[in-house]
């Protein structure tokens, strides 16, 4: 039995990945709108008067909610590949992924309250 699986190059798998972005950014509003908050955060987090460092984390804790909705769409287009029909496992595979954007929105925002917290000596 072949599975769906070409030689491994690194040219190729490369192409796969602009592919596979090119395609997210195409089919999935919620990707765009991180995208969106990535700039705008990643604008502020170099703007603040802090050190080099703390802007680094602030920027650098924005992928997080941007690798979430990535697996998130993966998560949702296997599910939708599998089935079309209602399905109690497929709600909660979706579901799933959400809570894993949601989480990863809350952890980023945790890391900008307590960078901001130590740059600022706030305590």
């Amino acid at each position: 039995m072949k599975l769906n699986k070409p030689k491994h190059s690194l040219l190729r798998n490369g192409g796969y990945a602009l592919e596979g972005f090119e395609d997210i950014v195409k089919n999935e509003t919620s990707f765009k709108w991180q995208l969106f908050m990535l700039f705008v955060m990643g604008v502020i987090s170099w703007s603040l008067p802090v050190s080099f460092s703390h802007s680094s984390i602030l920027f650098l804790s924005l992928f997080i909610p941007v690798l979430a909705e990535v697996a998130n769409s993966a998560i949702e287009r296997v599910v939708d590949l599998v089935t079309l029909d209602y399905n109690i496992l497929a709600k909660q595979a979706k579901d799933v992924g959400a809570t894993m954007v949601l989480l990863g929105l809350l952890i980023t925002s945790l890391i900008w309250i307590s960078v901001l917290i130590v740059a600022f000596d706030l305590l």
